[in-house]
């Protein structure tokens, strides 16, 4: 994502398994102590598939399109 301070920094796209439930806050607060501080994302949205491309890879052109249209609602964490 467009970011002003870093010109672009990450949004985390999460897919949950069926029943599963998780916040944004509590995945943070998990990786938290995984990963160094700068790695974590301040943006957070749950999707229910990851795009692929006709090989399988993660598409994430489709994603960034679905940004820029406002089709991606996503959650901000400081």
């Amino acid at each position: 994502m467009p970011d002003e301070r870093w010109q672009e920094r990450p949004l985390c796209c999460i897919v949950l398994r069926p029943g599963a439930s998780a916040s944004a806050e509590e995945l943070k607060e998990f990786l938290g102590p995984l990963v160094a501080k700068w790695w974590l994302p301040e943006r957070w949205a749950f999707i229910e598939t990851v795009p692929k491309t006709s090989v399988g890879k993660f598409d994430k052109k489709v994603l960034r399109a679905q940004y820029a249209e406002d089709e991606l609602p996503y959650e901000t964490l400081d």
